[in-house]
């Protein structure tokens, strides 16, 4: 059985992109899926003075060495000014400085929404061509455009944007089976 680590690069409490992962969680059939909340990981700011003086924190070794163990990846990205968040691009800083290819063999589901009607679209054709000089496989990416009309609590993606949505998951379930 496949071992999944599944977040959202946000640490905002009520982060729509972690209730996209989370959903996606839910929908991955005979996967062992880990769900982190990275609302509850205050990374600090990269700088090399910080990682020369402290060195890098046990959060951040711990979530390079799960990331180390897992097959695949589920990532929802969010985005700020047209970029990914200075948050998730922080996390990727410290974990390159830990290892270069942290990623490496893993198959990633690369999900982005937003209010908006691009869903984060450029946020996550940046992230998934990041990922790959890390060591990672984008095998699947969707983009869920006006989350606020498209995603619901209690039935998640639906109308027109769950056809590409299911198709994404499906990639990503068959690329982890292949």
């Amino acid at each position: 059985m496949s071992k999944i680590l599944a977040f959202a690069g946000s640490n905002a409490k009520n982060s729509i992109i972690y209730k996209l992962v989370e959903y996606s969680c839910n929908q991955l059939d005979e996967l062992q899926v880990e769900l982190l909340n990275f609302a509850h990981y205050p990374f600090p700011m990269y700088s090399i003075d910080l990682e020369q003086e402290q060195g890098f924190s046990n959060a951040m070794v711990e979530l390079k060495n799960q990331l180390n163990a897992a097959d695949g990846l589920v990532l929802s990205v969010s985005e700020h000014n047209s970029m990914p968040s200075a948050y998730f691009k922080n996390v990727l800083d410290w974990l390159s400085r830990i290892e270069r290819n942290f990623l490496e063999n893993t198959k990633v589901l690369l999900l982005s929404t937003s209010p908006g009607k691009r869903g984060g679209m450029s946020a996550r054709e940046a992230v998934g061509a990041l990922l790959p000089r890390f060591g990672a496989e984008v095998v699947a990416q969707y983009s869920l455009p006006s989350f606020g009309e498209n995603f619901s609590p209690e039935f998640g993606v639906q109308g027109e944007a769950k056809d590409g949505y299911l198709e994404a998951l499906n990639a990503f379930q068959d690329a982890l089976a292949g």
